[in-house]
Protein backbone atom coordinates (compact mmCIF):
# COMPACT_ATOMS: atom_id res chain seq x y z
CA UNK A 1 0.00 0.00 0.00
CA UNK A 2 1.10 3.57 -0.66
CA UNK A 3 1.73 6.04 2.14
CA UNK A 4 -1.02 8.64 2.60
CA UNK A 5 0.01 10.49 5.77
CA UNK A 6 3.49 10.82 7.24
CA UNK A 7 3.70 12.84 10.46
CA UNK A 8 7.20 13.71 11.64
CA UNK A 9 8.07 15.26 15.04
CA UNK A 10 4.72 17.03 15.37
CA UNK A 11 4.79 19.46 18.29
CA UNK A 12 2.04 21.57 19.84
CA UNK A 13 2.75 24.12 22.57
CA UNK A 14 0.21 26.44 24.17
CA UNK A 15 1.36 29.69 25.77
CA UNK A 16 0.08 30.24 29.33
CA UNK A 17 -0.34 33.48 31.28
CA UNK A 18 2.83 34.85 32.84
CA UNK A 19 3.03 34.46 36.62
CA UNK A 20 4.50 37.98 36.78
CA UNK A 21 5.33 40.84 34.44
CA UNK A 22 9.02 39.99 34.03
CA UNK A 23 8.75 36.21 34.19
CA UNK A 24 9.20 34.13 31.02
CA UNK A 25 6.06 32.88 29.32
CA UNK A 26 5.31 29.30 30.45
CA UNK A 27 4.12 26.76 27.88
CA UNK A 28 1.98 23.66 28.06
CA UNK A 29 3.56 20.85 26.03
CA UNK A 30 0.43 19.20 24.63
CA UNK A 31 2.10 17.18 21.86
CA UNK A 32 5.82 16.37 22.07
CA UNK A 33 7.49 15.34 18.81
CA UNK A 34 4.93 12.76 17.73
CA UNK A 35 5.62 10.74 14.58
CA UNK A 36 3.43 8.18 12.83
CA UNK A 37 2.43 6.98 9.36
CA UNK A 38 -0.89 6.03 7.80
CA UNK A 39 -1.19 4.00 4.61
CA UNK A 40 -3.98 4.29 2.05
CA UNK A 41 -7.02 2.22 2.95
CA UNK A 42 -6.02 1.64 6.58
CA UNK A 43 -7.30 2.94 9.91
CA UNK A 44 -4.97 4.15 12.66
CA UNK A 45 -6.44 4.40 16.13
CA UNK A 46 -4.92 6.82 18.64
CA UNK A 47 -5.83 5.96 22.23
CA UNK A 48 -4.98 7.24 25.69
CA UNK A 49 -6.39 8.85 28.81
CA UNK A 50 -8.10 12.22 28.75
CA UNK A 51 -5.40 14.85 28.40
CA UNK A 52 -2.92 12.52 26.70
CA UNK A 53 -2.88 14.71 23.57
CA UNK A 54 -4.59 12.36 21.12
CA UNK A 55 -7.24 14.81 19.87
CA UNK A 56 -4.76 17.70 19.77
CA UNK A 57 -2.42 15.54 17.67
CA UNK A 58 -5.14 14.80 15.13
CA UNK A 59 -6.36 18.39 14.98
CA UNK A 60 -2.82 19.70 14.51
CA UNK A 61 -2.17 17.16 11.76
CA UNK A 62 -5.04 18.61 9.71
CA UNK A 63 -4.32 22.22 10.70
CA UNK A 64 -7.35 22.80 12.89
CA UNK A 65 -4.93 23.43 15.77
CA UNK A 66 -1.70 25.38 15.31
CA UNK A 67 1.40 23.18 15.31
CA UNK A 68 4.57 24.59 16.84
CA UNK A 69 6.84 22.35 14.81
CA UNK A 70 7.25 19.22 12.72
CA UNK A 71 5.98 18.08 9.33
CA UNK A 72 2.69 16.59 8.16
CA UNK A 73 3.21 15.07 4.72
CA UNK A 74 -0.07 14.30 2.97
CA UNK A 75 0.70 12.46 -0.26
CA UNK A 76 4.19 13.96 0.03
CA UNK A 77 3.01 17.56 0.49
CA UNK A 78 3.63 19.28 3.83
CA UNK A 79 0.27 20.58 5.04
CA UNK A 80 1.91 22.81 7.65
CA UNK A 81 3.74 24.82 4.98
CA UNK A 82 0.73 25.46 2.70
CA UNK A 83 -0.81 28.93 2.43
CA UNK A 84 -4.48 29.37 3.32
CA UNK A 85 -5.84 28.95 -0.21
CA UNK A 86 -3.78 25.84 -0.92
CA UNK A 87 -4.90 24.34 2.40
CA UNK A 88 -8.50 25.19 1.56
CA UNK A 89 -8.19 23.12 -1.61
CA UNK A 90 -6.67 20.27 0.38
CA UNK A 91 -9.73 20.24 2.63
CA UNK A 92 -11.47 18.26 -0.10
CA UNK A 93 -9.18 15.33 0.68
CA UNK A 94 -9.35 15.59 4.47
CA UNK A 95 -12.65 15.72 6.35
CA UNK A 96 -13.64 15.48 10.01
CA UNK A 97 -16.40 13.64 11.88
CA UNK A 98 -17.07 15.34 15.22
CA UNK A 99 -17.68 13.71 18.56
CA UNK A 100 -21.07 15.17 19.42
CA UNK A 101 -23.81 14.73 16.78
CA UNK A 102 -26.10 17.03 18.80
CA UNK A 103 -23.91 20.16 18.59
CA UNK A 104 -22.10 19.62 15.27
CA UNK A 105 -25.18 20.17 13.07
CA UNK A 106 -26.82 23.56 12.51
CA UNK A 107 -30.25 23.28 14.21
CA UNK A 108 -31.76 25.93 11.89
CA UNK A 109 -30.77 24.25 8.61
CA UNK A 110 -32.43 21.36 6.83
CA UNK A 111 -30.25 18.28 6.66
CA UNK A 112 -30.07 18.36 2.85
CA UNK A 113 -28.48 21.82 3.10
CA UNK A 114 -26.14 20.63 5.88
CA UNK A 115 -24.85 17.72 3.81
CA UNK A 116 -24.51 19.86 0.67
CA UNK A 117 -22.68 22.71 2.43
CA UNK A 118 -19.07 21.46 1.86
CA UNK A 119 -19.76 21.28 -1.89
CA UNK A 120 -21.22 24.79 -1.82
CA UNK A 121 -18.21 26.19 0.05
CA UNK A 122 -15.68 24.52 -2.24
CA UNK A 123 -17.68 25.18 -5.42
CA UNK A 124 -17.86 21.51 -6.41
CA UNK A 125 -20.21 20.83 -9.34
CA UNK A 126 -23.48 22.59 -10.11
CA UNK A 127 -26.65 22.62 -8.03
CA UNK A 128 -28.16 19.65 -9.84
CA UNK A 129 -25.10 17.44 -9.33
CA UNK A 130 -24.83 18.52 -5.69
CA UNK A 131 -28.45 17.59 -5.02
CA UNK A 132 -27.93 14.23 -6.70
CA UNK A 133 -24.82 13.62 -4.62
CA UNK A 134 -26.68 14.42 -1.39
CA UNK A 135 -29.39 11.87 -2.24
CA UNK A 136 -26.77 9.23 -3.04
CA UNK A 137 -24.98 9.82 0.26
CA UNK A 138 -28.21 9.66 2.23
CA UNK A 139 -28.85 6.22 0.81
CA UNK A 140 -25.24 5.19 1.37
CA UNK A 141 -25.34 5.97 5.11
CA UNK A 142 -28.73 4.33 5.64
CA UNK A 143 -31.12 7.31 5.63
CA UNK A 144 -34.29 7.71 3.57
CA UNK A 145 -34.75 10.29 0.77
CA UNK A 146 -37.99 11.54 2.38
CA UNK A 147 -35.92 12.73 5.37
CA UNK A 148 -33.89 15.24 3.33
CA UNK A 149 -36.03 18.24 4.24
CA UNK A 150 -36.19 17.56 7.97
CA UNK A 151 -34.28 19.44 10.67
CA UNK A 152 -31.63 17.87 12.95
CA UNK A 153 -33.90 17.84 16.01
CA UNK A 154 -36.20 15.41 14.16
CA UNK A 155 -33.48 12.73 14.14
CA UNK A 156 -32.06 10.43 16.82
CA UNK A 157 -28.41 10.64 17.89
CA UNK A 158 -27.39 7.75 15.66
CA UNK A 159 -29.19 9.26 12.67
CA UNK A 160 -27.51 12.61 13.30
CA UNK A 161 -24.11 10.95 13.24
CA UNK A 162 -25.05 9.32 9.92
CA UNK A 163 -25.80 12.82 8.64
CA UNK A 164 -22.37 13.96 9.85
CA UNK A 165 -20.75 11.05 8.02
CA UNK A 166 -22.66 11.89 4.83
CA UNK A 167 -21.54 15.52 5.11
CA UNK A 168 -17.91 14.42 5.50
CA UNK A 169 -18.14 12.26 2.35
CA UNK A 170 -19.51 14.93 0.00
CA UNK A 171 -16.07 16.02 -1.23
CA UNK A 172 -14.85 12.43 -1.88
CA UNK A 173 -12.13 12.66 0.79
CA UNK A 174 -9.18 10.31 1.07
CA UNK A 175 -8.78 10.72 4.83
CA UNK A 176 -11.46 10.93 7.53
CA UNK A 177 -10.45 12.11 11.00
CA UNK A 178 -12.93 10.60 13.46
CA UNK A 179 -12.85 12.34 16.85
CA UNK A 180 -14.53 9.83 19.18
CA UNK A 181 -17.49 9.58 16.79
CA UNK A 182 -19.49 7.08 18.86
CA UNK A 183 -18.73 8.12 22.45
CA UNK A 184 -21.94 10.17 22.75
CA UNK A 185 -24.16 7.33 21.48
CA UNK A 186 -25.87 4.37 23.15
CA UNK A 187 -23.96 1.09 22.97
CA UNK A 188 -26.37 -0.52 20.49
CA UNK A 189 -26.17 2.52 18.21
CA UNK A 190 -22.38 2.60 18.54
CA UNK A 191 -22.19 -0.83 16.90
CA UNK A 192 -24.33 0.34 13.97
CA UNK A 193 -22.15 3.41 13.33
CA UNK A 194 -18.92 1.41 13.64
CA UNK A 195 -20.22 -1.17 11.17
CA UNK A 196 -21.15 1.65 8.80
CA UNK A 197 -17.66 3.18 9.06
CA UNK A 198 -16.07 -0.24 8.44
CA UNK A 199 -18.30 -0.75 5.39
CA UNK A 200 -17.47 2.69 3.96
CA UNK A 201 -13.76 2.10 4.53
CA UNK A 202 -13.87 -1.08 2.44
CA UNK A 203 -16.24 0.16 -0.27
CA UNK A 204 -14.72 3.62 -0.78
CA UNK A 205 -11.09 2.85 0.06
CA UNK A 206 -11.05 5.43 2.86
CA UNK A 207 -8.29 5.93 5.41
CA UNK A 208 -9.19 6.78 9.02
CA UNK A 209 -7.37 8.60 11.77
CA UNK A 210 -9.55 7.38 14.62
CA UNK A 211 -9.41 9.05 18.06
CA UNK A 212 -10.91 7.08 20.93
CA UNK A 213 -10.57 6.19 24.60
CA UNK A 214 -12.56 2.97 24.09
CA UNK A 215 -10.21 0.11 23.28
CA UNK A 216 -13.06 -2.17 22.28
CA UNK A 217 -14.10 0.32 19.59
CA UNK A 218 -10.52 0.62 18.34
CA UNK A 219 -10.10 -3.14 18.15
CA UNK A 220 -13.27 -3.43 16.07
CA UNK A 221 -12.37 -0.81 13.45
CA UNK A 222 -8.66 -0.01 13.35
CA UNK A 223 -5.80 -1.81 11.59
CA UNK A 224 -3.04 -0.14 13.62
CA UNK A 225 -3.00 1.43 17.09
CA UNK A 226 -0.87 4.17 18.66
CA UNK A 227 -0.99 4.63 22.44
CA UNK A 228 -0.31 8.16 23.75
CA UNK A 229 0.71 9.29 27.21
CA UNK A 230 1.46 12.91 28.18
CA UNK A 231 1.82 14.10 24.59
CA UNK A 232 3.99 11.22 23.33
CA UNK A 233 3.39 7.90 21.59
CA UNK A 234 4.61 5.18 23.97
CA UNK A 235 3.62 2.19 21.84
CA UNK A 236 2.52 1.66 18.24
CA UNK A 237 1.74 -1.66 16.55
CA UNK A 238 -0.67 -3.51 14.27
CA UNK A 239 -3.94 -4.21 16.07
CA UNK A 240 -3.47 -7.91 16.85
CA UNK A 241 0.13 -7.44 17.99
CA UNK A 242 -0.79 -4.66 20.39
CA UNK A 243 -3.87 -6.34 21.85
CA UNK A 244 -2.35 -9.80 22.23
CA UNK A 245 1.23 -8.83 23.17
CA UNK A 246 1.30 -5.33 24.71
CA UNK A 247 4.86 -4.27 25.53
CA UNK A 248 4.52 -0.96 27.39
CA UNK A 249 3.25 -1.08 31.01
CA UNK A 250 0.82 1.76 30.25
CA UNK A 251 -0.68 -0.18 27.34
CA UNK A 252 -1.01 -3.21 29.61
CA UNK A 253 -2.80 -1.08 32.20
CA UNK A 254 -5.22 0.32 29.62
CA UNK A 255 -6.06 -3.16 28.36
CA UNK A 256 -6.57 -4.60 31.82
CA UNK A 257 -8.94 -1.72 32.65
CA UNK A 258 -11.20 -2.35 29.63
CA UNK A 259 -14.12 -4.58 30.73
CA UNK A 260 -15.15 -5.47 27.17
CA UNK A 261 -11.65 -6.81 26.49
CA UNK A 262 -11.21 -8.60 29.81
CA UNK A 263 -14.25 -10.76 29.07
CA UNK A 264 -12.54 -12.17 26.00
CA UNK A 265 -9.80 -13.84 28.09
CA UNK A 266 -7.13 -13.24 25.47
CA UNK A 267 -3.45 -12.71 26.06
CA UNK A 268 -2.41 -9.21 26.97
CA UNK A 269 -5.19 -8.28 29.35
CA UNK A 270 -5.91 -11.28 31.57
CA UNK A 271 -4.15 -9.80 34.62
CA UNK A 272 -5.47 -6.67 36.24
CA UNK A 273 -2.98 -3.83 36.75
CA UNK A 274 -3.84 -1.01 39.09
CA UNK A 275 -2.26 2.40 38.59
CA UNK A 276 -1.84 4.93 41.39
CA UNK A 277 -1.32 8.66 41.13
CA UNK A 278 -1.96 11.08 38.28
CA UNK A 279 0.00 11.89 35.11
CA UNK A 280 2.68 14.58 35.59
CA UNK A 281 2.03 18.16 34.54
CA UNK A 282 2.49 18.88 30.81
CA UNK A 283 3.72 22.34 31.83
CA UNK A 284 6.81 20.77 33.39
CA UNK A 285 7.24 17.24 31.99
CA UNK A 286 9.75 15.01 33.79
CA UNK A 287 13.29 14.44 32.57
CA UNK A 288 12.86 10.70 32.17
CA UNK A 289 9.87 8.53 31.32
CA UNK A 290 6.61 10.39 31.98
CA UNK A 291 5.01 7.15 33.19
CA UNK A 292 7.76 6.26 35.68
CA UNK A 293 6.01 7.46 38.86
CA UNK A 294 2.95 5.32 38.08
CA UNK A 295 4.74 2.30 36.62
CA UNK A 296 5.08 -0.84 38.80
CA UNK A 297 8.24 -1.84 36.88
CA UNK A 298 10.03 1.54 36.97
CA UNK A 299 13.74 1.68 37.90
CA UNK A 300 16.23 4.50 38.39
CA UNK A 301 17.06 4.57 34.67
CA UNK A 302 13.41 5.34 33.87
CA UNK A 303 13.47 8.51 35.97
CA UNK A 304 16.75 9.82 34.57
CA UNK A 305 16.57 8.89 30.86
CA UNK A 306 13.69 9.39 28.45
CA UNK A 307 13.01 6.25 26.35
CA UNK A 308 12.58 6.52 22.58
CA UNK A 309 10.39 4.48 20.24
CA UNK A 310 12.28 1.37 19.18
CA UNK A 311 11.24 -1.73 17.24
CA UNK A 312 10.52 -4.66 19.55
CA UNK A 313 8.61 -7.87 18.75
CA UNK A 314 6.63 -6.45 15.84
CA UNK A 315 5.85 -3.15 17.61
CA UNK A 316 7.46 0.20 18.38
CA UNK A 317 7.81 0.78 22.09
CA UNK A 318 9.20 3.65 24.16
CA UNK A 319 10.18 1.76 27.30
CA UNK A 320 13.49 0.79 28.92
CA UNK A 321 12.02 -2.47 30.25
CA UNK A 322 9.18 -3.55 27.94
CA UNK A 323 7.19 -6.74 28.01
Amino acid sequence: MSLLLDVKDLTVRFALPKPSMFAPTPHLEAVRKVSFQLENGRALGIVGESGSGKTTTAMAAIRLTHASGGEVLFEGEDLLSLDDEAMRQRRRDVQLIFQDPYSSLNPRARVADIVREPMDLMDIGDMESRTKRVKELFELVGLRPDQLNLFPHQFSGGQRQRISIARALTTNPKLLVCDEPVSALDVAIQAQILNLLAKLKDELGLSYLFISHDLGVVRHLCDDVAVMYLGKIVEQAPREVLFDHPQHPYTQALLSAAPSLARRKSKGYVRAMKLSGDPPSPINPPKGCAFADRCPAAQDLCRSSQPVLEARAGAQVACHFPG
